[in-house]
């Protein structure tokens, strides 16, 4: 029996021995890679960090102590630790999340998987415990090299270094390569000078020493404090924390549990806010993520654990991901002025291909999309047209540059937000389902969304003659769909497409009239065209068409409504603010007296699963749909059913107004 079964929490720790620790990283590596590779997950990220897991655990003590995970896909070693070995439902429906989750532990702090979030968090907590009579509780936040390119850090740094009396300690893991370790007696020397309260004392009686001998004095002590500070950047690059106020160890080896220990002991003994530099190797103890050019195996899916090869099935449909990527670098090389815009996500959002051909023509910001899209606003100033590639759910955290420094400014820049929907296995984070709510009351933002690699194609090409407005494409996570032909195209070639006609029209409509007119939003094509057969089946007959560009509600759609007695709009996003909603709006204000109902996804936070179950638990799927349309449509021969209202299958827990 190893020792790894014997840990069922941080506490277990302390009373293993250096060479046990040792032995307990090594069956922490074998475990992930085991597991992992079973599954798919955050694999890299995870080895990487195993040792300075094990140094924080066995330095601070968990729950009492906060430890915060920036970002969080580097905590299935802290999940271990915390008593969560059954990884066999990693990021499954029922089985464990992908990121910290309060629902599993106590020693989980914070579950969103957005980044650059730990150190405001961290911040806040302290402050909270210290108003609470409890400042002798630690909170450390743990947070990536990639992560504190987000401006959000830097603004919760900037109140971190005010705050000389919170015990709190920021690790910063370095696994970008960046610097080389500094190592030896002088490093270690210099760290614990510099957490020593007692060397703080000396320098401050220095300073007032010095200062009495006058002019000469003053002088003496400016060339000995620029003497120190000249020699601590020399070896070490903490220069710019401790211009902010915050005292610095650094950089340790982070594959050294010792090392760690003794720094993270002397962070811990400050008393105030420290900066613990830790190297880390992405990847580290697996041949084959070291060697793994791409991202050490950030994520990976089900893999040979030996090789690290894709056991992924040949022949899979191309993603969407994909087909956006092939379609820029065809882009780029007929239009000059296409530049493209990534926050940190240059391989995930499908604009490497683009950057190989065109390196000056791609802008990675970093994990700043606040920062993304006012440049892109910038950009378009001067008479280039961006392409800013996001996931959906990181769009989120630029809406107001999107109102204000985009639309307002008629800037002609294209979003292209991957992953829109439910996404499935990253849990309530990530699935990308407020983007057309949030986006749908921008000021002349059009929005498309896709139905197959041909429309994604096809749109992106609409969208980048547009010059004087923002427009986004939005697509799921996964592969794109079988191409889903049109019957015609309305109104011209930037029209609504008739995807099917079903059933005929019942002898109690109007001549020519049909029963439903199913608005199908992107991704949603195969399915409203399964719920259109399903109503054909129970004598309703309807009309799907795909509007292309969902954003404005056509006119288009307007008109069409007319003839039919009810309208359905089939979307994957939160039914609230959504193009149901902005449908039965455009219906109202043109006078179109129509009832409507929509269905999309219930507001709320839904956990990680499957795409599909998912779905199914939001009540999309076709029999859902289809049994919720028949009855509305029969109560529409009766008179029981009001002007509007949603269908599918009611979800339990949300608030009324969300029932329909």
């Amino acid at each position: 029996m190893g020792l790894l079964p014997q840990i069922t929490s941080p506490r277990d720790l302390r009373r293993l021995t250096t060479a046990q620790v040792c032995e307990l990283a090594d069956e922490l590596r074998t475990f992930l890679v085991r597991e992992v590779s079973r599954t798919g997950g955050h694999l890299g990220p995870n080895l990487g960090v195993v040792e300075l897991t094990l140094a924080i655990h066995r330095t601070f003590d968990s729950p009492r102590d906060a430890v915060v995970f920036d970002t969080g896909h580097q905590s299935y070693v802290h999940k271990l630790l915390t008593g969560r070995q059954d990884f066999s439902g990693l990021r499954k429906r029922g089985g464990l999340a992908g990121y910290p989750s309060r629902e599993e532990s106590v020693h989980d702090v914070v579950e969103n998987s957005h980044a650059s979030t730990s150190l405001s968090w961290a911040h806040g907590i302290a402050q909270g415990f210290a108003l609470q009579g409890q400042g002798d509780r630690h909170v450390v936040a743990v947070i990536g090299d990639g992560a504190l390119t987000g401006g959000m850090a830097w603004e919760a740094l900037n109140n971190i270094a005010a705050d000389a009396d919170r015990r709190m300690v920021v690790v910063v893991n370095d696994n970008g390569r960046s610097y080389a370790p500094t190592i030896g007696g002088m490093a270690h020397h210099l760290a614990t000078l510099r957490t020593t309260r007692g060397y703080e004392r000396f320098l401050e009686w220095g300073k007032a020493t010095l200062a009495r001998g006058g002019a000469p004095g003053r002088m003496a002590y400016d060339t000995l404090h620029g003497m120190k500070k000249g020699l601590k950047d020399f070896v070490a690059p903490q220069g710019l924390f401790e211009d902010l106020g915050m005292k610095y160890i650094g950089p340790v080896d982070g594959h050294d549990v010792e090392a760690l220990e003794h720094a993270l002991g002397r962070a811990k003994a400050f008393g105030g806010p420290v900066i613990v530099h830790a190297m880390t190797r992405k990847g580290n103890g697996f041949s084959a993520a070291e060697t793994d050019e791409a991202d050490r195996f950030h994520a990976v899916g089900v893999i040979d654990p030996d090789t690290g090869q894709s056991l992924a099935p040949s022949g899979a449909a191309p993603t969407w991901t994909k087909v956006f990527a092939e379609e820029m670098v065809e882009v780029g090389r007929r239009r000059a002025d296409v530049v493209g815009i990534t926050a940190a996500m240059l391989i995930p959002v499908g604009l490497h291909r683009f950057a190989a051909e065109h390196p000056d023509r791609v802008i990675d910001v970093g994990i700043a999309e606040q920062h993304a899209t006012t440049a892109a606003a910038g950009l378009a100033f001067t008479g280039l047209h961006p392409v800013v590639a996001v996931y959906s759910t990181f769009l989120n955290r630029a809406f107001d540059q999107v109102l204000l420094d985009v639309a307002l400014h008629r800037a002609g820049v294209t979003f292209v937000l991957d992953r829109a929907g439910i996404t499935g296995d990253d849990g309530p984070s990530h699935h990308g389902i407020w983007d057309m709510s949030l986006l749908a009351p921008v000021p002349g933002l059009r929005l498309a969304a896709p139905r197959d690699a041909a429309t994604l194609r096809e749109e992106l090409a609409e969208a980048l003659d547009v010059d004087d407005a923002p427009t986004v494409l939005r697509f799921s996570k996964g592969a794109a769909p079988e191409s889903v032909p049109a019957l015609e195209r309305l109104g011209g070639p930037h029209g609504v497409d008739v995807l099917a006609r079903t059933g005929t029209p019942g002898e109690r409509t109007e001549r020519g009239q049909r029963d439903v007119l199913v608005v199908a939003v992107g991704a949603f094509a195969p399915l409203a065209l399964e719920v259109a057969e399903r109503l054909a089946a129970h004598g309703i007959s309807a009309t799907v068409v795909d509007p292309r560009w969902v954003l404005p509600v056509s006119p288009l759609v307007v008109d069409l409504a007319r003839h039919h007695r009810l309208v359905l709009t089939v979307e994957d996003g939160v039914r609230t603010g959504g193009v149901g909603s902005c449908t039965a709006q455009a219906l109202a204000d043109a006078g179109v007296d129509v009832p409507t109902s929509a269905v999309g996804v219930p507001v709320r936070f839904w956990e990680h699963g499957s795409r599909a179950q998912v779905l199914a638990a939001a009540g999309l799927t076709a029999q859902d749909i289809a049994r919720g349309v028949a009855e509305r449509v029969s109560g529409l021969a009766d008179g029981s059913t009001g002007p509007s209202g949603s269908v599918g299958r009611v979800d339990p827990g949300a608030p009324l107004a969300e029932r329909g």
